[in-house]
């Protein structure tokens, strides 16, 4: 798209705030304040009695499905929003208005290439719910089986490409003469959040996220994954399991049921803390209108999840970096929070651990180990800001869908049970994720899954040492260590650090606990073998500052 038409685009933006009386947004937004006379004639106005919470829902739902999806994660944040705009807002996740149950016909007999009585045993015409996205619809396979069809909004592509563009045109703005540009990274964080939205335009792709998901959970008492019929799905369509359970958000059903809330309160976090660390891909939109609750058995609540269409994954480096700054919190060992910030790299080279350090227990120890209802997160977020802008905390794009996640987390477990003790709830999970990751067994592991690599390593090592030194001693190898090349290389070696030492030093760990433990040692020398090769392979990681 044009720049013109990316400033057209924002014109149209302004104009609909004007027009549902939101022209304090605008005031907000500093470059668009010399337009705003342009619209204060606009010919259609909404009546300022109405709420101003409808008027914000009706504004984001014309503005389209990147608005929406704002409005979405928003609604799930009660403690930063008066209740009448969390109410509205709440309508977004499953009530926006649907295209007509006719042309979601046509759209489904295109895809399939016959008529939907030859595909659905019965296929119900009006619209079940309808988001930003997506509607659905319900229908029965011809075995009787009940199903939830959901299918793409028509013309949902080309409105979310027009968005981003105008997201590019503003990041490249920001990039350009914006101060905090460097250390917030808006045109990385665009193209983070532009590979989240493409993603969940395809629902082949969401429908074998789905599939992930039910196996990653299989057998488990925490959450339910309907299951997907592949054959009925296509890049528009999927066609899943019908569940039936109670909305997460509708509390007064849940109570009237005895429903053990407390339990399925803690569930929640160590449903979340299992996905992002053991499975390491984790349902990265959970606001309500996608979570239910199945109470056959009340005392024991079990979750129902839907809509998987974008999913987060981390890096082995940032869910290590991530658990062990849960778990040095937990301790009150800000200390290691300050310095794991400055192994890490995401503050600058020199800054002072022991200022970043008093700096972070200034933020977190007024909240450790209160409950929900006693913490003000609005507050705590504006402290952590001011103190990033202080030591230039560099924001990490790939983080985005965690605190995402995380932001959403949060509200649902307030909402649900002010009294949660989200900290006494997530540690046992990740204590036992970090001792899976670093004790014998799990480097034994890694030692099994990558034998035959190494095998094969061991077995041309021989013959590459004796090609390298018939080549040496004829004086074949030169070596530029200023060439292009090399620097290219240099920053290849850079991107793959992280995995090549924690790959040689738990393969050495794992041979050396191997023969150890073959010769009948003690269980804890392979042990501490195990760890002191760990620590040692992160603390010999090269920086990303060498060059």
């Amino acid at each position: 798209m044009s720049r013109r038409k990316s400033l057209a685009r924002v014109l149209r933006i302004q104009r609909v705030l004007v027009r549902y009386g939101l022209a304090d947004v605008i005031d907000a937004v500093h470059f668009l304040r010399p337009l705003r006379f342009l619209f204060s004639f606009a010919p259609r106005k909404v009546d300022r009695s109405t709420p101003l919470g409808v008027r914000i829902r009706m504004a984001l739902e014309e503005l389209g499905p990147i608005f929406v999806k704002f409005g979405q994660a928003l609604s799930t944040r009660r403690d930063l929003l008066p209740r009448d705009i969390a109410d509205e807002l709440a309508k977004l996740q499953d009530l926006v208005p649907p295209f007509p149950g006719e042309t979601a016909v046509g759209i489904l007999e295109g895809a399939y290439g016959k008529p939907l009585t030859e595909v659905f045993r019965r296929f119900d015409v009006e619209p079940h719910a309808a988001a930003s996205i997506a509607q659905v619809h319900t229908a029965a396979l011809p075995d009787g089986k009940e199903v939830i069809v959901k299918l793409l909004r028509p013309g949902v592509e080309a409105q979310i490409e027009e968005d981003l563009d105008v997201l590019r045109w503003l990041a490249e703005l920001a990039d350009r003469y914006w101060s905090l540009a460097s250390r917030l990274r808006p045109l990385e964080v665009v193209a983070e959040y532009e590979k989240t939205i493409i993603d969940e335009l395809d629902l082949m792709r969401e429908a074998a996220n789905t599939a992930q998901l039910k196996r990653n959970f299989a057998g488990s008492d925490l959450l339910y994954v309907p299951e997907v019929y592949f054959d009925y799905c296509r890049p528009e369509v999927m066609v899943q399991e019908r569940i039936y359970g109670v909305q997460i958000s509708n509390m007064e059903a849940l109570k009237k049921a005895g429903t053990n809330i407390q339990r399925l309160a803690e569930n929640g976090v160590e449903i979340f803390f299992t996905q992002v660390f053991r499975h390491n891909f984790f349902h990265a939109d959970m606001h309500p209108g996608n979570i239910f609750v199945l109470i056959d058995d009340p005392e024991y609540p079990r979750y129902a999840a839907v809509d998987f269409g974008i999913v987060g994954t981390l890096s082995a480096t940032d869910r290590r970096y991530l658990a062990e700054n849960f778990l040095a919190f937990f301790d009150r060992d800000y200390h290691r929070i300050a310095k794991l910030h400055v192994d890490s790299g995401w503050v600058p080279e020199g800054t002072r651990v022991e200022e970043l350090e008093s700096a972070v227990r200034t933020v977190c120890e007024p909240i450790f180990q209160k409950p929900l209802s006693e913490i003000s997160f609005a507050q705590v977020l504006m402290r952590l800001f001011r103190v990033a802008q202080r030591f230039d905390v560099e924001i990490q794009p790939q983080m985005i869908l965690l605190h995402k996640t995380l932001f959403n987390i949060e509200g649902l477990g307030r909402e649900l049970y002010p009294e949660l003790d989200l900290w006494k709830t997530a540690q046992p999970v990740l204590r036992r994720w970090m001792r899976d990751q670093i004790g014998g067994r799990a480097m034994l592991d890694d030692l099994r899954t990558n034998l035959p690599q190494l095998r094969e390593a061991l077995r041309d090592l021989p013959g590459v040492i004796h090609h390298v030194s018939q080549q040496a001693a004829s004086g074949q190898i030169q070596v530029r260590m200023d060439s292009p090349e090399m620097k290219k290389l240099k920053r290849e070696l850079e991107d793959q650090r992280t995995q090549r030492f924690w790959l040689i030093f738990a393969a050495t760990t794992g041979i050396s606990a191997a023969v150890t433990y073959g010769f009948g040692s003690n269980v804890w020398v392979t042990a501490a073998l195990s760890g002191l090769a760990a620590i040692t392979g992160w603390r010999a990681r090269p920086r990303a500052s060498d060059d």
